[in-house]
C-alpha cells in the first residue's frame, strides 16, 4: 500500500465563546463584591442574586417555560430532577445506556434503580419500542437523553409514559436550541434541562438550568437546589420526601456569564449546524460510512458528529489510526454503555449498607446489568461508533476541507469507495 502523507498540519482553533461581554459582566459583578446573593432562609434571599434572577428570567423567556432554575452543574439539575418526583426508595426509572454517567447517578442518589432500554440504530436515543418491556409495578419515572443534539422521540415515549402514568424527565444536555415539532427539546417533558459545562455550546465553566412549567416540581427542586430541609416550615411545604438539600447554587458571576452567553446562543448554534452539515455533506457517500439521521420535525444541535463504521474487513481502530497520522483531530472510538461500568456490574450501589434491607434481597436478583441487555449500543460501542466531537473546536472552511480531504485519502488507501 502506498504511504500516505500528513494533510493537516497544524491545530484546530479551540472553541472559545466567552467574549468582550462577558468579561464586561463578570466585571461588574467583582466591582460590586456580591459573588453570591443565595441564604438558606424562608425569604426573598432563598431564590439567589440579581444575576441568578436575571438569568433564570433570560432562559425562561428563551425556552418558552414557566419557570427555570439555575444550579452549579447538570449533575445537580439531574439530582434535582429526579429528587422533584415523588420517588422511594427501590423506586424504578427507566433511561439508556448512551449518556453521561451522572444521569444514571441522578437515580442510583436517590436510592433507586435504573433500568436500562436499548438505542435506536439511526437516532442513538432510548428506543420507544423496547421501553414498555421493562415497565414494572416500581416504575416511577422515564430519563430520556437527547443524544449527541438529536432530539429524542418523545410523542413516542408519551404514550408509554401516559399508559402506565409514569414522568418523563428529557436530558438535553447535548442539544440546547435543538427543535422537536417546532419546540425546544427539554420543554415538553415535566422537567427538563440543559448544561453549561465549559465543552457545551455555551458555558458558564459549569453549570446547568432546570425547566418546568409545574409549579410543585419547580419549588421542590428549588428546595433541593437549597438546602431544603432549614426552610420548608417557613415556605409551608407539606410533602417533604427528598427534600434533604444541597448546595447546588450558581453563583452570580457565572450567571452573568450565563446571561451574555444566551444572547449568543442562536448565533453559535447555527454555525454549529453549519459547518457539521458541510462534513456530513461531504462524506455522505462513502462506501461502509452512515452519516447521522435527522428525524422528521426535528433540529441537530451537532454537540458530537457520530459516524457508523461498518467495514467487514477493517477495523475501525485502523480507520481512526491512519485520519489521526493525517492531522484529523477530535475522534473517538464508540461512546459509552452504562450498565458496564463497574458500579452496575458489581452492584456496588445496591448491595451497600445504605440501601433499604427489606428490598435488597429481592432487588439484586431482579436487576441485570450484565452484557447483552442492550445489544444495539453494545455493538456500536465495541465496533462500529466514530464520534467527531465537533464541540472542542471554532472549525474554520479551511479546516472541514481538509477534514474531507484526509478521509479520501484513507478510503483511498484502504481501496474504498467515496464520491
Amino acid at each position: 500500500m502506498q504511504k500516505i502523507k500528513k494533510i493537516i498540519r497544524y491545530k484546530f482553533k479551540e472553541k472559545n465563546t466567552i467574549g468582550k461581554e462577558e468579561f464586561k459582566a463578570a466585571l461588574r459583578v467583582l466591582k460590586s463584591g456580591k459573588l453570591s446573593g443565595f441564604v438558606a432562609a424562608s425569604d426573598n434571599t432563598f431564590f439567589g442574586g440579581k444575576e441568578v434572577k436575571k438569568f433564570e428570567s433570560i432562559c425562561k423567556q428563551y425556552f418558552k417555560v414557566k419557570h427555570a432554575i439555575a444550579v452549579n452543574s447538570w449533575t445537580s439539575g439531574l439530582i434535582a430532577a429526579v429528587g422533584a418526583l415523588n420517588i422511594e426508595p427501590g423506586d424504578e426509572i427507566i433511561t439508556t445506556p448512551w449518556t453521561m454517567c451522572a444521569t444514571a447517578k441522578s437515580i442510583v442518589h436517590w436510592n433507586c434503580i435504573p433500568v436500562f432500554v436499548d438505542i435506536e440504530k439511526d437516532t442513538f436515543n432510548i428506543d420507544p419500542d423496547k421501553i414498555e418491556k421493562k415497565i414494572t409495578k416500581r416504575t416511577k419515572a422515564i430519563i430520556a437523553v437527547d443524544i449527541f443534539g438529536h432530539p429524542c422521540n418523545f410523542d413516542r415515549i408519551k404514550k408509554v409514559a401516559d399508559k402506565y402514568k409514569i414522568k418523563i424527565i428529557l436530558d438535553s444536555a447535548h442539544a440546547i436550541g435543538s427543535l422537536y415539532k417546532g419546540k425546544k427539546t427539554g420543554t415538553y417533558s415535566d422537567i427538563g434541562g440543559y448544561s453549561f459545562n465549559y465543552h457545551k455550546h455555551i458555558n458558564t465553566g459549569e453549570g446547568g438550568v432546570l425547566v418546568t412549567n409545574n409549579d410543585n416540581y419547580a419549588l421542590r427542586m428549588r428546595l433541593i437546589r437549597n438546602h431544603g430541609e432549614a426552610i420548608v416550615s417557613g415556605f409551608n411545604v407539606k410533602k417533604i420526601n427528598n427534600i434533604v438539600g444541597y448546595n447546588f447554587r450558581l453563583g452570580e458571576i457565572e450567571s452573568a456569564i450565563g446571561s451574555e452567553q444566551m444572547k449568543k446562543l442562536d448565533k453559535i448554534l447555527l454555525k454549529r449546524q453549519k459547518q457539521a452539515n458541510h462534513l456530513i455533506s461531504g462524506l455522505k457517500n462513502f462506501e461502509g460510512l452512515t452519516m447521522p439521521k435527522i428525524m422528521k420535525n426535528s433540529t441537530h444541535s451537532f454537540y458530537i458528529i457520530p459516524m457508523v463504521l461498518n467495514l467487514k474487513n477493517i477495523k475501525r481502530e485502523k480507520i481512526i489510526n491512519k485520519l489521526n497520522q493525517l492531522g484529523v483531530q477530535g475522534l473517538s472510538e464508540g461512546y459509552a454503555n452504562l450498565h458496564m461500568l463497574p458500579m452496575f456490574q458489581k452492584k456496588i450501589a445496591y448491595g451497600s449498607k445504605g440501601f433499604p434491607w427489606n428490598l435488597r434481597k429481592e432487588i439484586n436478583k431482579k436487576i441485570s446489568y450484565k452484557e447483552g441487555i442492550c445489544t444495539v449500543a453494545e455493538d456500536l460501542q465495541k465496533k462500529k461508533l466514530i464520534s467527531f466531537e465537533v464541540c472542542l473546536f471554532d472549525l474554520k472552511k479551511l479546516d472541514i476541507i481538509l477534514i474531507l480531504r484526509a478521509f479520501k485519502e484513507v478510503w483511498k488507501y484502504y481501496g474504498l469507495k467515496f464520491n
